[in-house]
């Protein structure tokens, strides 16, 4: 296990972080946000250094590359909170078409994504119900709490059928859905779709008339999805801290900064130390899923940590903020509405801990057998 990055991977950080650096300021951020709409010219600017190209296989003019790519991406994009569904594109949706998609799908959906002619998302983590007849497939259920479905062209969406787990590519506008949006915390827009008799043709199915996925394969999808979260809350509570660091740093009371305070030097370690299992959990996890093996339990670890840590992280900041950490008009407010929108993604961290607590269980009783 080697969490060191290569020269490439280093590159496409570096990148990255310039164009979003440069591109996305706290005003722009934040009109972009009142507005609930993504960041069009971002996008744009992101798919021309091929950044969106990165989970796209090399046959469709991607970079061919992964999880720990698309996660040095989500990092990213925490750090500067761009408007825009890098993750639900290239990890939601995008890496389940790579590795699953026939060569027609993955013409018809990551060739424009790595062009930015698309936005993709995927229900991860929900499911509908799904039966075939006559030539056809027959959806029917409800997916909450979708990020980005109304920018979205495709979603994918996972199935029980009676043979088993399925996955579909959906037009979320086709007959037979209906769509509620409201509005987050963070002011993106939330979608709710319901299907009720939504008919697909066969070629719907990731992976064609037969069909590739199913509980492995989902349950892959959902922990690379797990893994990219993360990955955005270490980017969200990585910068967080740094501009803690900076205002304790400058903020004087008696006399003197108040980063020379114990009470406060004891607050920020605290917050080091759990910046530190937030990323190292976070790399291990992509860093397995990377070698092509399942990671269920170090994906339900790094979420864990960061929701867990990643909530401390940002309570500590708006506490040693004062007044500022609650301004809804300071940076940090929009940093802890997002922390606290990723804590709660695909699961809070009770949730995950105990699944963790019952894997535990189980594998001790079936030891005393």
């Amino acid at each position: 296990m080697d969490f060191e990055f290569t020269e490439d991977q280093k590159a496409i950080a570096e990148l990255a972080r310039s164009i979003l650096t440069k591109e996305v300021g706290d005003e722009r951020a934040a009109d972009t946000e009142r507005t609930g709409n993504f960041d069009e010219r971002l996008w744009t600017t992101l798919a021309e250094a091929g950044l969106l190209a990165v989970a796209v296989p090399l046959e469709q003019g991607g970079q061919g590359l992964g999880i720990i790519e698309c996660s040095i991406l989500a990092a990213e994009t925490g750090r500067t909170l761009a408007p825009v569904p890098l993750v639900q594109s290239l990890v939601f949706a995008g890496l389940p078409l790579a590795e699953l998609g026939t060569e027609e799908q993955r013409e018809a959906w990551l060739r424009p994504l790595a062009t930015g002619d698309v936005v993709l998302t995927a229900a991860v983590g929900q499911s509908v119900e799904a039966r075939h007849g006559e030539g056809r497939w027959v959806l029917n259920g409800t997916l909450a709490d979708l990020e980005a479905v109304h920018l979205c062209r495709r979603i994918l969406v996972p199935a029980r059928t009676e043979e088993g787990r399925a996955i579909f590519i959906v037009d979320p506008r086709a007959e037979g859905i209906e769509m509620t949006l409201s509005r987050g915390s963070c002011g993106d827009y939330l979608g709710e779709l319901r299907m009720h008799n939504t008919e697909l043709e066969e070629d719907a199915l990731v992976g064609g008339p037969m069909g590739v996925a199913g509980e492995n394969c989902s349950n892959r999808a959902f922990q690379q999805a797990l893994v990219a979260v993360s990955a955005t809350q270490l980017g969200v509570a990585e910068k967080a801290l740094e501009m803690t660091s900076r205002h304790v740093s400058e903020r004087e009371q008696f006399g003197r900064p108040i980063g020379s305070f114990q009470a406060v030097q004891h607050r920020a370690a605290d917050c080091y130390i759990d910046l530190k299992a937030i990323r190292w959990t976070t790399w291990r996890a992509a860093w397995k899923l990377s070698q092509g093996y399942e990671a269920p339990r170090e994906a339900a670890i790094a979420k864990f940590w960061a929701a867990e840590a990643g909530s401390r992280i940002m309570a500590a900041a708006q506490h040693l903020h004062g007044g500022l950490g609650v301004d809804t008009d300071y940076p940090l407010h929009r940093y802890f509405t997002r922390s606290r929108a990723l804590e709660l993604s695909l699961g809070g961290a009770e949730r995950h801990l105990a699944g963790l607590g019952r894997e535990l269980a189980a594998g001790v009783a079936r030891q005393e057998l």
